[in-house]
């Protein structure tokens, strides 16, 4: 439980988690290129796009996200402050932050779901079961806390069922 509350520790960690991942893919497309200076075309651009996307995909629990199309992001691109026609670093992060303000508040609110409303639910249905005939024995004798757990894991599933159900 301490591990997923971990993945919920504000601004401070959603901006640190960003910069690492944005650090670590300008790095390896610049190492890559043979360009002389430490910038980014489009095309380069939307690479690291598509590499920040399958990072965050690996790294954030939930649903995965779809990056952007060349189109979206064409129309999006706004992060060229010196107006060179090329990406610098700072650029980069300011342009992939812009692209992923919304991912973090999806995770969130799938995680909140989870571990605030399913254990709830999960008690409530307990109590309510219990007196059931021949079934409410047998609730009586689980407890709670492995009762809330199973009640969440068909949860989780179910939300997992949705997501795969939309491809």
């Amino acid at each position: 439980m301490g591990q997923v509350f971990n993945k919920i520790q504000g601004k401070d960690w959603k901006e640190k988690q960003i910069r690492k991942i944005t650090d670590k893919v300008y790095t390896k497309l610049i190492n890559q290129s043979e360009r002389v200076s430490p910038t980014l075309t489009f095309e380069d651009l939307y690479i690291g796009v598509l590499l920040v996307f399958n990072d965050l995909n690996k790294r954030l629990p939930g649903p995965h996200f779809d990056p952007p199309s060349k189109d979206e992001v064409r129309a999006i691109i706004e992060c060229d402050m010196n107006l060179d026609g090329e990406i610098n670093s700072e650029e980069f992060v300011k342009f992939i932050k812009r692209l992923t303000e919304n991912t973090f508040i999806t995770v969130s609110q799938g995680l909140i779901l989870t571990l605030v409303v399913a254990p709830t639910v999960a008690l409530a249905t307990k109590r309510a079961t219990e007196g059931v005939p021949g079934v409410g024995k047998v609730v009586q004798k689980i407890p709670n806390s492995i009762y809330a757990s199973l009640i969440t894991m068909a949860i989780v599933m179910f939300q997992k069922s949705q997501l795969d159900s939309d491809y």
